[in-house]
């Protein structure tokens, strides 16, 4: 039986570039992408949540022999994941898994978690890390994006600007959270050192390499 509190995704595979594009244009895409050349000597990535699989196409192809295992919760998101790296398919794994439960195969030297942790609760991400952390390899790099409330005179704008978008994910999608958590500190408690960070918009979207 499905988790009434879990958001459903399928409402908006189709769209969701479209609707990504109509809000911050192509600056979510560069804000993935931005450490691709940080991540060649990788062997084996766990992405959680990469919707329709935009980033993971790109990783494919930057990364020639790295193996992705990519877990998602929406059907409808790794039809078109699966779809957009068919040419690297032999590479590609896919799990239609609630990412906060998913065991990975062998030992990830690199997890990606783009724009997935800020749908999570404080607790979630407390948990999500403390769980796999024990199961990487011990030079794992995590890499994440993600919005961040910046400060000065901007942090009302993006205060504004994070309700609303919440409002309009729980309209679509049913997601519960409401306020960002901060993966850092979770982290951090685990090992692992911010090693690069790009910030666009202000510091509104931040991407981060951390090593542990």
């Amino acid at each position: 039986m499905t988790d009434p509190s879990t958001p459903d995704f399928d409402r908006i595979a189709r769209a969701y570039r479209w609707l990504e594009y109509a809000t911050l244009g192509p600056l979510l895409a560069r804000t993935r992408n931005c450490h691709l050349s940080l991540l060649q000597d990788r062997s084996h990535a766990l992405i959680l949540g990469d919707g329709d699989g935009r980033f993971t196409a790109q990783l494919l192809i930057s990364c020639q022999t790295l193996k992705v295992e990519a877990v998602d919760l929406s059907l409808r998101m790794l039809s078109l994941q699966l779809h957009r790296c068919r040419a690297h398919e032999d590479r590609l794994a896919i799990y239609c898994r609630d990412a906060r439960t998913h065991l990975p195969h062998d030992t990830p030297d690199l997890v990606v978690t783009h724009f997935f942790l800020d749908c999570l609760s404080q607790a979630e991400v407390n948990a999500l890390v403390a769980r796999l952390a024990p199961l990487l390899a011990p030079d794992a790099l995590w890499l994440v994006s993600d919005f961040r409330i910046p400060s000065g005179p901007l942090g009302w704008l993006a205060r504004v600007y994070m309700r609303g978008l919440y409002l309009a994910f729980r309209i679509l999608t049913g997601l519960r959270t409401t306020h960002l958590p901060d993966h850092a500190t979770a982290l951090e408690h685990h090992g692992f050192v911010r090693i690069a960070e790009r910030r666009r918009l202000g510091g509104l979207l931040t991407s981060q390499v951390w090593r542990r």
